[in-house]
């Protein structure tokens, strides 16, 4: 009989992207293992996991909301609606084992099945562990980390060091920089920065190459600028015509491999599974963390690789005055590029997305 896996979390890319990939290991090593991910309704895995070939169910469960206490009101009675939801999902599946990947819909999917006695397993992303992950890792059988350290906030017996499962045909950049470079138009000789907010956006780093087009053109700077969907049609409706062709605007990136082969400097939010891939990419980077997560883990991602000399942080409250010129700056200093390449090259995990796997089933074998 199959074993069968319930994979839950998501509400962002730098869930999802793991999630998928962690499911896409499974199968190339068993390939006729059961899996059904569990994701929150409304949330973009919904949308994204069915187009990656798996069945996905959607628990009714939100956030804390830190701006409206009001809009939390709801939240114990979702909360409770949720186990229960999660305990039937477990029971119909007949589920071996569950994974959480962080997001709203892992909470009670990991929490139900940690009080069943089911075995979990948890891939904890960021280097700074959130309160749900430290709860519910005190039940889990195996907690997968991205970051040395990881003991002062789980038991250091349950503890692995994997790294961030990615997406491996994003980071697979050999030999692409020419037909990435004609992919957007773009000219060989000239310098690229991409710019992504990741796959929601980021309205500080638009806001940074908006008021900076003319400075980046007088630089005879090309920019692949990933704005994010949400800011798209307002970027484009304002610029569109004005844009010159040496900067793409783009909500989404289809070929991520082009842009991170075109582009010898990236400025990017400092997600998890953003550093994860960048540090395989082993391009020189300038990191914004994002000042709206919990306990600002984006920030302690960041300093992880700073404090290497693998990156250069930027705070997104000074990103506005500093960024672009430390960009053009760090472009043209090419031993401090290379300093930056070489250090980062040294912390990528390419395996992770197997390795994980592989401790999946262990814990079915056992």
């Amino acid at each position: 009989m199959a074993n069968k896996v319930i994979i839950s979390g998501g509400g962002t890319g730098g869930h999802i992207f793991p999630a998928i990939a962690i499911a896409n290991a499974l199968r190339r090593i068993q390939p006729d293992i059961e899996i059904l991910f569990v994701g929150a309704n409304g949330k973009m895995e919904m949308e994204k996991v069915p187009a990656a070939g798996y069945q996905i169910v959607g628990l009714d469960i939100q956030g804390l909301n830190r701006k409206s206490l009001i809009k939390n009101l709801a939240l114990p009675l979702k909360m409770l609606k949720s186990l229960v939801k999660a305990r039937q999902i477990i029971k119909d599946f007949e589920a071996d084992v569950a994974v959480g990947v962080g997001g709203y819909a892992s909470g009670p999917l990991l929490m139900m099945a940690n009080m069943i006695g089911l075995p979990t397993l948890i891939q904890e992303q960021n280097s700074f562990a959130g309160k749900t992950n430290k709860s519910l890792g005190r039940k889990a059988k195996k907690v997968c980390v991205a970051y040395d350290g990881m003991d002062k906030f789980f038991s250091a017996d349950k503890v692995m060091l994997t790294g961030n499962p990615i997406r491996r045909t994003s980071v697979d950049i050999q030999g692409k920089r020419s037909e990435a470079l004609r992919s957007f138009g773009f000219a060989e000789d000239k310098k690229t920065i991409l710019v992504t907010g990741g796959s929601l956006g980021a309205g500080t780093l638009n806001d940074c190459v908006k008021q900076n087009i003319q400075t980046l053109v007088d630089a005879d700077i090309q920019v692949i600028w990933q704005c994010g969907g949400y800011y798209y049609d307002t970027l484009q409706a304002e610029l569109g015509n004005k844009l010159p062709n040496t900067i793409k605007l783009m909500p989404f990136l289809q070929r991520m491999d082009y842009a991170y082969a075109a582009a010898d400097l990236i400025v990017a939010r400092a997600g998890a599974g953003t550093i994860s891939e960048l540090c395989v990419v082993g391009k020189p980077i300038i990191l914004v963390p994002s000042p709206n997560v919990a306990e600002d883990h984006q920030t302690k991602n960041a300093m992880a690789l700073v404090n290497k000399e693998a990156a250069i942080m930027v705070k997104d409250i000074e990103a506005k005055d500093v960024l672009i010129g430390k960009a053009i700056a760090l472009l043209n200093n090419e031993s401090q590029c290379v300093q930056l390449s070489d250090n980062i090259k040294k912390l990528a995990l390419l395996d992770a997305d197997e390795v994980i796997a592989l401790e999946v089933l262990k814990l079915i074998n056992k």
